[in-house]
């Protein structure tokens, strides 16, 4: 790693900065190109192949609602970024507002055509992706969440997966929330794609995972509604995808100890289910 970065640095005329001590997949350092115009290094950790990389790649080419990039080298996995303010999370904005942004976000990256989602996981991939996780993560962790949530969440996931059709998917990015949306100008772009060509109510589905707490205030479904209302999508698989992605994000933040948002998600799902919402 500290050779890469030396490397890449000498190569790109960067001079280094501060790594960003937040990052949680991915090496990020603040950089200043010879220009004198700021920019950020990102090393995604590897994954077999270098799709996590790659996929992000995809994306940030066609998407004018995330961060610029401005220079990459797929085969060693780097990103030169433009660099953000600071995140949505840290700007206290009121929810409803927050969830406008992001969806609004998230639309303006759905793209169609066969050519600007080559290479990219579909939607039937990931819901394969999610049943195998959720199965294994919650015998793993001792069952930290109810079996009817866990029977629902799988349920889910196995109609989006049935559901799949190439002739709906777009463009995705996969992991859309207040973390991964920067300040930018008078508005925000989204950094961290997942990279996804899925139906667009995947990345709707991950909202409706986020804010927990708020979603049980109230009837859960009703986000569901307003998400597909906003962007003329389905409210049953914006609801779907919420359930599947609300259980699976909810063990993997509870396995690697992020609370305690892990254990709300696995809360929610659990009083959803018991409601039988």
């Amino acid at each position: 790693m500290p050779g890469l970065v030396c490397d890449l640095a000498r190569e790109w005329d960067l001079t280094l900065g501060e790594a960003f001590g937040d990052a949680t997949e991915a090496y990020v350092v603040r950089v200043t190109q010879g220009d004198g115009t700021p920019g950020v290094l990102k090393l995604p950790v590897p994954r077999r192949g270098g799709a996590a990389a790659r996929n992000e790649i995809t994306v940030l080419r066609h998407a004018a609602s995330c961060c610029r990039l401005l220079r990459c080298d797929e085969e060693r996995g780097a990103l030169l970024l433009e660099r953000l303010g600071p995140a949505m999370s840290q700007l206290n904005l009121p929810q409803p507002r927050r969830l406008e942004i992001l969806c609004d976000l998230a639309r303006a990256i759905w793209q169609t055509g066969g050519s600007v989602g080559a290479g990219l996981p579909d939607g039937e991939t990931k819901a394969e992706f999610l049943i195998d996780k959720i199965r294994r993560l919650w015998t793993e962790l001792g069952e930290p969440c109810t079996r009817r949530a866990v029977d629902d969440a799988l349920v889910a996931a196995e109609s989006r997966r049935r559901a799949f059709d190439p002739r709906r998917a777009v463009l995705s990015h996969g992991d859309v929330h207040q973390w991964n949306a920067m300040s930018s100008g008078d508005g925000f772009k989204l950094v961290d794609p997942d990279g996804l060509w899925a139906e667009p109510e995947y990345d709707l589905g991950v909202l409706m995972r986020e804010d927990p707490d708020e979603l049980l205030a109230g009837d859960p479904r009703d986000r569901a509604r307003w998400l597909a209302a906003r962007t003329g999508t389905d409210a049953q698989a914006v609801w779907e995808w919420g359930l599947a992605e609300r259980v699976c994000c909810g063990l993997v933040l509870t396995a690697v100890g992020v609370e305690p948002i892990g254990t709300r998600m696995l809360a929610a799902a659990d009083e959803i289910s018991r409601r039988g919402a």
